[in-house]
């Protein structure tokens, strides 16, 4: 910066020099750089007078202020926080009250309890679970919500904020990482000529991946399916490694037990007749175009009757096989008696509905490791596939005619 004695010189110079450059430079800034410099009509300000006014106008220009995005944000993010903290104590205050209505100790009353509480004092025959009354913690209740990912001054806390989905990345950053030291860890016992241990190896075949939507429930981001096929190929070259049951916690924390879905319906209790014989009856058994019912009855002799029929019904052993299978899973071919009525479709689709309804049945009769052990093997999910209809100027519902050029 150079000083002249003509003072409207310094300003166009200090106009033209330093008002593009540096932001946020008003003229009331410049205004007052001037007025502190003190002039002489034949020599040039003092050096105390521009050290001064330099260090008034620096002070000044490094002064951050909050925009109004950041304002916003910040006034929504306390407004949230406040928001919680309200439902976290309005839901602490109905767990006392249940825990008082109840006669039990409200220091002592779990979640388990509250729900026990909520269906005896609320009963509900209302047919799905999701449906009835219920009263959780707000946080399992209202969707997560993503912190504040910079500061007041605008400067992102994430190494990774500008990918735009900084937890997506920084989770395939831990994985490459973890890769990088099994690889080491390897390395380093090939150098010592030991074998690995077959035994600390990790088993997976009880569960499997988090889905998408779970995946992104976590990272509180949402991703695309391209993405989510890149997570998984990361997470099953760690799986691949020798030594990956030394990184168990990472992985486990994105794999979900298949023993422990969640089924849509609760398992019924068995009624009895006059006999006192236990049964349980499964109506809505779909397949295909197929409906029907079916009971089971315990204990039995392993008699099956279809249509007042025995498993004759069905001429194909393909059908046959599909009624019997659920029964030889359970161990129950010879425990129980199923009574079916079927209408509708023709063998493989009633074979299938019946199928479903045995299985379903079964709930009520076997244990909970034979439950899991059925949930794993596809017994309790319902087949939704029917026949895909014929399409307008095709011979069928995929074939085309044969083309020829000429």
């Amino acid at each position: 910066m150079y000083l002249f004695q003509n003072k409207m010189s310094l300003v166009i110079r200090l106009s033209t020099k330093y008002a593009l450059p540096i932001r946020g430079l008003t003229c009331s800034l410049v205004r007052k750089s001037i007025e502190n410099i003190s002039y002489s009509t034949k020599a040039t300000a003092s050096k105390e007078n521009v050290y001064n006014s330099f260090t008034d106008w620096e002070t000044l220009s490094k002064k951050k202020k909050v925009s109004k995005a950041m304002k916003a944000y910040l006034e929504r993010a306390r407004e949230h926080d406040e928001f919680m903290k309200r439902q976290q104590f309005e839901y602490n205050i109905g767990k006392r009250h249940l825990a008082n209505m109840m006669g039990e100790d409200p220091e002592m009353f779990t979640q388990k309890d509250v729900d026990r509480a909520i269906e005896y004092l609320f009963p509900s025959g209302i047919y799905d679970p999701a449906a009835r009354p219920l009263m959780k913690p707000p946080e399992e209740v209202f969707p997560a919500r993503k912190a504040a990912e910079f500061d007041e001054a605008g400067r992102p806390h994430h190494f990774l904020f500008y990918t735009g989905k900084p937890n997506f990345f920084k989770l395939l950053h831990d994985a490459a990482e973890n890769i990088q030291l099994l690889y080491k860890f390897e390395d380093k016992v090939i150098r010592k000529k030991e074998i690995p241990d077959t035994n600390a190896s990790l088993n997976l075949d009880s569960s499997d991946w988090l889905t998408k939507d779970q995946l992104e429930q976590i990272l509180v981001e949402g991703i695309n399916d391209l993405e989510y096929d890149n997570f998984k190929l990361v997470m099953e070259r760690l799986v691949s490694l020798p030594y990956s049951y030394r990184c168990k916690d990472f992985i486990e924390k994105f794999r979900k037990p298949l023993s422990t879905q969640r089924f849509a319906l609760e398992i019924p209790k068995p009624s009895y007749d006059e006999n006192g014989c236990a049964f349980v009856t499964t109506y809505e058994c779909l397949r295909k175009k197929a409906r029907g019912d079916v009971t089971i009855k315990s204990p039995g002799t392993g008699k099956i009757t279809i249509n007042g029929k025995d498993l004759s019904y069905f001429e194909d052993t393909q059908p046959r096989e599909q009624v019997i299978f659920p029964l030889i899973f359970t161990g129950m071919q010879d425990k129980v008696d199923v009574v079916a009525n079927v209408e509708g479709g023709g063998p493989s689709g009633q074979s299938g509905a019946i199928r479903w309804g045995i299985a379903w049945g079964l709930r009520s009769f076997v244990d909970k490791s034979m439950l899991e052990a059925m949930q794993v093997a596809g017994l309790l999910t319902r087949d939704h596939r029917r026949r895909e209809r014929k399409k307008p100027g095709q011979p069928g519902a995929r074939k085309k005619p044969t083309w020829k050029k000429r």
